[in-house]
């Protein structure tokens, strides 16, 4: 794995942490650090969000 694979496989842990938080709990840890819909808040989320594209790029990849 490369160093943009580690990158996605951590943001898409912390996204998943994060919505594991917010379904068992109600508590979305990303608002709780960076603010509520703040800047950062919201890359934070395009961020997991383009790393999960990126997993899923990989993984129809390795299919092949």
């Amino acid at each position: 794995m490369n160093g943009l694979d580690w990158v996605a496989v951590i943001l898409v842990i912390i996204g998943g942490i994060n919505w594991g938080l917010i379904g068992l709990f109600n508590f979305d840890l990303v608002a709780a650090i960076f603010g509520s819909m703040s800047a950062l808040s919201k890359i934070i989320y395009d961020l997991v969000g383009l790393g999960a594209l990126y997993m899923i790029y990989g993984a129809v990849k390795m299919n092949k």
